[in-house]
């Protein structure tokens, strides 16, 4: 079988328009190709989420490979202010234009095109599962959640996992994850007694509660990181009264605080740590305060070691670069798969994400590629 050019299926995947939720034809186009390729593919759908399981190998092997990735892609935004067809996966000057280059096309593409040159060429003693979601950049409520259910309810396992997110800030091969900071979002709802701003007195006047509560959170120091961790941070992202009358106090008003939090603390034990806020506020001011609270994602980390070496004495063979051991960043589906198995994140350089005029080098398809087929090489060795 001829070699899988990883830029071109890129500029495939880049044409379908996969926008959350939509499929747009990306994993029919990878369903199709892996199959060919002697994979044997299932898509598993939930929720009106499309995702795909391929696994080449034998069921149960003990000893598989597995990587992880999506498909699906944020809006475009204003198209208007692209200068290429979002969906077009236009070259200029060696560089892919298109939503998803980055983020992250390329990396599902990379990978893909490894896996099937191997297993074409060099049949490893074991197996590679290639688990591929629509729904990362939604809520990933029927993503990749859905597909380690399929998994677990199927007896499928993942002996180690590499997820092709874009991880390196300015520099191929500069950085790699080992883990994740969690994410916790709460939401403050604050009800006082509406009234005539010449009477005071006669209202309960809500919006200094929210001001007291938002400064004790904002300016409390959460901790002073750990040793594979910076240091918690907690950021006001909103702060709503919908008055638009200078003459009256308003009856509520709402704020939101968004926390991303390392391996001191977790979801449960700060809820408990902004309830006792909340309450000590609610008490002094006699302002009723309700919060709810939504934790994206656990901070987690998987400690150095075979895995982490493996994909880091790859990437300096192909970059000459030693990649940062880093849990930077947002959230990213390791944070289910870590349940399953050993999980570390490589992948291009994220500059470009999310933006108008997103763009990859095609070069550096091509070397994420050769990244992906020498951790396979090594690892079945």
């Amino acid at each position: 079988m001829a070699p899988i050019d990883a830029a071109k299926l890129t500029a495939d995947l880049i044409r379908c328009p996969s926008v959350t939720p939509a499929e747009g034809g990306a994993l029919v186009l990878l369903d199709a190709l892996l199959t060919d390729a002697g994979f044997d593919c299932t898509r598993v759908d939930r929720g009106g989420i499309s995702n795909l399981f391929a696994r080449w190998g034998a069921k149960g092997d003990a000893r598989t490979f597995g990587f992880n990735g999506h498909t699906d892609v944020v809006p475009v935004g204003d198209e208007d202010s692209w200068t290429a067809d979002p969906f077009g996966a236009e070259i200029r000057e060696g560089i892919m234009y298109g939503r998803g280059t980055t983020d992250m096309k390329s990396g599902v593409a990379a990978f893909a095109a490894a896996a099937i040159d191997f297993v074409s060429n060099t049949p490893p003693n074991g197996a590679i599962v290639l688990t591929i979601t629509g729904d990362e950049e939604g809520d990933a409520l029927d993503g990749t959640t859905a597909l380690l259910d399929y998994m677990t309810a199927e007896n499928e396992q993942m002996s180690v996992c590499l997820v092709g997110e874009p991880t390196c800030p300015n520099e191929m091969g500069e950085m790699m994850k080992i883990g994740r900071r969690g994410s916790l979002t709460a939401y403050f709802t604050f009800t006082g007694k509406q009234g005539h701003a010449a009477y005071p007195h006669r209202a309960n006047n809500p919006l200094p509660a929210m001001a007291r509560l938002m400064d004790q959170l904002s300016s409390h120091t959460l901790d002073a990181g750990t040793d594979h961790f910076d240091a918690s941070t907690l950021a006001v992202v909103t702060m709503d009264t919908g008055n638009p009358a200078t003459n009256v106090i308003p009856a509520d008003c709402r704020a939101t605080v968004n926390i991303r939090f390392n391996d001191v603390h977790s979801g449960s034990t700060l809820t408990d740590w902004l309830q006792s806020r909340l309450d000590a506020v609610a008490k002094d001011t006699g302002v009723a305060i309700d919060m709810s609270v939504k934790i994206s994602g656990e901070s987690f980390i998987t400690p150095p070691g075979a895995l982490s070496d493996l994909v880091a004495a790859a990437v300096t063979a192909e970059t000459g670069r030693t990649p940062e051991l880093s849990t930077s960043g947002g959230t990213s589906d390791a944070r289910f798969v870590q349940h399953h198995c050993p999980v570390v994140e490589f992948g291009l350089v994220g500059k470009t994400m999310h933006q108008v005029d997103e763009n990859v080098p095609v070069a550096q398809i091509h070397q994420l590629k050769d990244i992906y087929s020498r951790i396979l090489r090594d690892y079945f060795a």
